[in-house]
């Protein structure tokens, strides 16, 4: 009995990737109507004009991928075009949506010298990138995750050289599908606020 009892306790004790998938989904949800964050269309983003309404906190969802993002900045100078290559300068915080805390990030006066290096390439509409050195690179790995790209076609890239000039800046809820190794292989949500601009 005792035998039986363990056996019984161990089985429910035990999540199944679809547990752990509607764990993120709820965490996800949860992390949404915290923050007041209006949801909108891919279709309702496109007739926007590619941007969202930061006065009403709003954020696309992409239905493909279940990334959110919202633009802050679109950046100075151009998108990336296909057959463009760039080294890109990124700085970041990494918010672990599970732990309700900020899990990595450069942006503070410790890391303010050692950015995140990005090495990104453009080929019709997709978007090849590795970390060169940063932060990411030594924790995760080279690989960038597929939710820091997501923003890239709606995005210009580029160094400010005046005053009035500022980098892009957005924000995004990535799913563990669309994260770095870690996140996939725990099935962890995160959430990023990323600046790109371009290497000078």
């Amino acid at each position: 009995m005792m035998t039986l009892a363990v056996v019984v306790s161990s089985c429910n004790n035990y999540e199944t990737y679809g547990d752990k998938k509607d764990k993120e989904r709820n965490a996800i949800s949860k992390f949404i109507s915290d923050r007041k964050i209006t949801v909108i269309s891919e279709e309702q983003f496109k007739n926007q004009g590619e941007t969202t309404d930061l006065s009403k906190n709003e954020y696309v969802k992409f239905d493909k991928s279940g990334v959110y993002l919202q633009i802050v900045r679109k950046g100075c100078g151009s998108k990336l075009e296909s057959g463009d290559k760039a080294t890109l300068v990124a700085r970041f915080s990494e918010f672990n949506i599970f732990a309700d805390s900020v899990q990595l990030r450069n942006t503070t006066p410790r890391y303010a010298y050692l950015p995140d290096m990005i090495y990104i390439s453009r080929s019709s509409s997709v978007y090849n990138a590795q970390f060169n050195s940063g932060l990411m690179l030594s924790t995760y790995g080279g690989s960038v995750p597929a939710g820091w790209l997501v923003p890239m076609p709606y995005i210009n890239i580029d160094h400010p050289t005046s005053e009035d000039e500022e980098c892009a800046k957005i924000r995004v809820i990535v799913p563990h599908t669309q994260g770095h190794a870690y996140a996939s292989s725990n099935v962890v949500p995160y959430f990023y606020e990323i600046t790109y601009e371009k290497e000078i």
